[in-house]
């Protein structure tokens, strides 16, 4: 309470207690708020409060739909949305509602429907309280939104006879998509927009909106979802000349855009990320992708540009189709429930971007265990950790791991592989060469690799590294991919 006297912290002018609480975390400021007047006043001053991080939603205390935090998130926007310069928003899964992969039947659960009912209700409220709060604001620069909508999307939740029950008429999601293209049209300095999976926001005509000021500004666009509908136009591309990053699906990334791209009078791409669902592909076909000579040509212009492709739930005979030698592929992530990666998918890959390949995931989380290789003397990962001369990143779960191929890994990158993750149970031993071996193989195992890497290494032994929600994950990766061009 003496901090509040006479004397002490009302005695300091309020640039100076401003300049202080700029050290502080947003959490620890919206605490020291709460000691008086005074500090309250100096706390909600806009310089503070120029950069917002949020995650909202998620329901976890005891299975709710997260709509708790609508008035937080309301005081918020009220607050700060007008003169906010950057917002990063997250809307996380509703606990046991939007995690239904591996649930035979929905109906199944008498608490299902309230339980959706309630997330797409919340869900729209609080994406309605976001684009209020922003709607006036004319200098915000970097916008970016996950929805994480995708898993409703794709178990056939949130499909317009579902949504009707909570949006009759369709009246929110029409004011989400207004209030959206009144954001875009008032923006006047915008150089970073990202939504992903945001469910009704984003329409194929929606990047029309964009003011000219901010057409020009534009640096980062991604456009990520499930809709069969293209969301970015060959116009739409046209009137954003000064694109360095840039992340759609696979299947919207047309040649006629590649051809674009490499243009005269465009800023030359360095970030391309692009997102290859395979449960889209039958409405979505791969026929209209870049050739090879369209990605000679991008890269032509383009010099230092870099890709970055996620395959979830995608077949081999896809994949060999749109993996062009001219790609300047960096990272690679395989993530599938059933769908296997074949031997002949890693070799290809293993040949064509041995000068640019850091990154390479591969992850199915599936109870087999397949192996990628009959011949365990040319195992495919190990010729990768050979011909990729820049891999820096290895992670491994749901594929059979030779523990001698993991050691001929560790050897031939050595400190390099700055991370190497194969989960415990993708190991698995040669008995003939465990035979030879006084030693525990695990222990001889740990020791082997943990000289090859140069550290001291183990296998990671719980499940985190299954990815439960890998299209969070991937527009993560996006936006650090992004950022770091």
């Amino acid at each position: 309470m003496a901090l509040c006297g006479g004397v002490g912290a009302l005695a300091l002018p309020s640039e100076l207690i401003v300049h202080i609480f700029s050290f502080l975390s947003p959490r620890d400021k919206l605490r020291a708020s709460a000691v008086c007047s005074r500090w309250r006043e100096c706390l909600f001053y806009p310089a503070l409060w120029t950069n917002l991080k949020l995650r909202v939603g998620g329901g976890t205390n005891g299975g709710g739909s997260g709509s708790e935090e609508t008035p937080k998130l309301e005081f918020l926007m009220r607050k700060f949305g007008s003169f906010v310069r950057e917002l990063q928003l997250e809307f996380a899964p509703v606990e046991g509602c939007l995690q239904l992969h591996g649930v035979e039947a929905p109906q199944s659960d008498p608490r299902f429907p309230d339980q959706w009912k309630d997330a797409a209700k919340t869900y729209l409220d609080q994406v309605l309280c976001v684009l209020r709060g922003l709607r006036n604001n004319r200098n915000i620069r970097k916008l970016s939104m996950y929805g994480d909508t995708c898993i409703l999307q794709d178990e056939g939740v949130l499909d317009s006879l579902h949504l009707s029950q909570v949006d009759q008429g369709g009246k929110k999601i029409k004011e989400i998509q207004r209030l959206f293209g009144e954001i875009l049209a008032n923006s006047r300095q915008l150089n970073w927009l990202s939504s992903a999976f945001m469910l009704g926001m984003v329409t194929p005509s929606s990047l029309a909106a964009v003011s000219n000021s901010s057409a020009g500004s534009l640096e980062h666009l991604s456009l990520l979802d499930n809709q069969l509908v293209p969301l970015l136009g060959v116009v739409e591309l046209e009137r954003l000349p000064h694109l360095h990053s840039l992340a759609l699906d696979f299947s919207d990334f047309s040649a006629t855009m590649c051809r674009l791209l490499s243009g005269g009078d465009r800023a030359p791409l360095h970030r391309l990320s692009l997102l290859l669902n395979g449960g889209t592909l039958a409405g979505k076909p791969l026929n209209g992708t870049p050739a090879d000579d369209d990605w000679k040509a991008l890269v032509r212009h383009s010099a230092n540009l870099r890709v970055y492709i996620m395959a979830l739930d995608t077949g081999s005979q896809h994949l060999l189709a749109i993996l062009k030698p001219s790609i300047p592929l960096e990272r690679i992530h395989f993530d599938s429930y059933s769908a296997s990666t074949s031997e002949a998918t890693v070799e290809l890959i293993s040949l064509q971007y041995h000068k640019t390949l850091t990154h390479f995931t591969l992850m199915r989380d599936d109870s087999g265990f397949p192996d990628l290789s009959d011949n365990r003397n040319e195992d495919p990962l190990v010729l990768l950790a050979w011909r990729c001369i820049h891999l820096s990143v290895l992670v491994i779960h749901g594929y059979t791991m030779w523990a001698h191929n993991l050691i001929a890994i560790s050897r031939l990158r050595g400190s390099n592989l700055k991370v190497l993750a194969v989960s415990e149970e993708s190991i698995d031993f040669d008995p003939y060469q465990t035979f030879s071996v006084e030693e525990d193989p695990v222990h001889n195992l740990i020791k082997e690799v943990s000289l090859g890497l140069g550290r001291v290494w183990h296998p990671v032994m719980d499940a985190s590294v299954v990815l439960s929600e890998p299209t969070q994950h991937f527009y993560r990766e996006v936006q650090s991919f992004s950022e770091g061009m």
